[in-house]
């Protein structure tokens, strides 16, 4: 399978790039059951079709990364379910693969709305169209984009290549009570990196973009995370779940943003899987502490009733947030849990235009 030419990091150099939004609430608005410890991860082996067209949904919303379906994709999970290690390595493959199946439809997609297009202006002659057509092709090289896929990828534009991250949830993504909201696991460092190493060496081999260490509300889980990706040759950024202007565990953002600051694997850091108040302070933290690019994917601002196991409250997520993130800093932007495609397409119009 192919993959973008500029890779992600040098695309952020350019500006913001917009990220997909919910896999979960898509999967479901796709008639998906995910009341499953495995969550949607299960549709790995149960329906992957349905990842894919996810995948694909959020692509042509206007999201230039696609984040894998592995978040809650473990070996041990698997395991519970009878698996054994080679299938559970297919599987954590499997997840790259779809994701990067939904980019290359996009890319060939794209590729024959502009071949019509040009055929289009040929057709009719019109010498100014054969020359804002040339002029499009001039641009993009200009800017280093000398194929279609890679076309306008900055800003969120209507062409350009889309990058695929995998997808490494918390440990207590893998528990399935509530805990990678928390933190505190009792584990120690050394434990939790040797949690995290196999699945990471699994997906890095499936050839991503990037590796997201996404909603970690832990700084000491951080920490594991960051040693457990040395060496596995995949660029990473890394996202926590916050409350306010702390991790869910209670340490301070500075702080769990300057575990990041030096190193050169990390090429962005933020917060993803909150609520939309908390991250605009949270985008501001982590560009001073760490000098990085910032990725900012919150939630919808609906809170989740555990007892009533349903969703409460109204959504607060505005793309309009979007032009002070990024002049903030933020890089990555789009949405976590109940962001759907709509909301992608409007930030991503807002991206575009901003």
């Amino acid at each position: 399978m192919s993959v973008p030419r500029t890779p992600l990091a040098a695309a952020l150099e350019h500006g913001p790039l917009v990220l997909d939004g919910g896999l979960s609430n898509q999967l479901e608005a796709q008639g998906c059951d995910l009341s499953d410890e495995l969550w949607s991860a299960r549709l790995l082996a149960d329906d992957p079709g349905q990842i894919e067209a996810a995948h694909t949904a959020y692509a042509r919303a206007g999201a230039r990364v696609l984040i894998t379906s592995s978040y809650q994709a473990t070996y041990e999970g698997f395991a519970h379910r009878g698996l054994g290690h080679e299938e559970a390595t297919a599987l954590l493959r499997r997840s790259v693969e779809l994701a990067r199946m939904a980019a290359e439809r996009m890319a060939a997609e794209r590729a024959a709305v502009e071949g019509a297009e040009a055929g289009r202006a040929e057709a009719r002659g019109s010498a100014v169209e054969r020359m804002a057509v040339g002029r499009a092709a001039v641009e993009r090289a200009e800017a280093g984009q000398t194929d279609p896929g890679d076309a306008g990828h900055v800003g969120g534009g209507a062409a350009g290549s889309v990058w695929v991250a995998a997808s490494v949830g918390p440990y207590g993504a893998m528990l399935a009570d509530g805990s990678e909201y928390r933190g505190r696991y009792g584990l120690s460092v050394a434990e939790l990196t040797r949690f995290h190493r196999p699945r990471i060496e699994a997906l890095a081999a499936a050839g991503p973009d990037a590796l997201a260490l996404e909603t970690v509300p832990d700084a000491d889980e951080a920490a594991a995370m960051l040693s457990a990706v040395e060496g596995c040759g995949v660029p990473v950024w890394l996202s926590y779940s916050i409350a306010g202007e702390t991790t869910r565990a209670g340490q301070p953002l500075r702080d769990a943003f300057a575990l990041a600051a030096g190193v050169d694997q990390v090429i962005a850091v933020g917060v993803n899987c909150c609520a939309p108040g908390d991250a605009d302070r949270a985008v501001e933290i982590a560009a001073g502490i760490t000098g990085k690019p910032v990725v900012v994917y919150p939630n919808s601002g609906e809170e989740w009733d555990t007892a009533a196991r349903s969703w409460r409250g109204r959504a607060t997520f505005d793309p309009g947030r979007v032009r002070a993130w990024r002049d903030a800093g933020a890089r990555l932007i789009g949405g976590c849990c109940r962001v759907g495609p709509e909301r992608i397409a409007e930030l991503a119009a807002v991206v575009r235009n901003h």
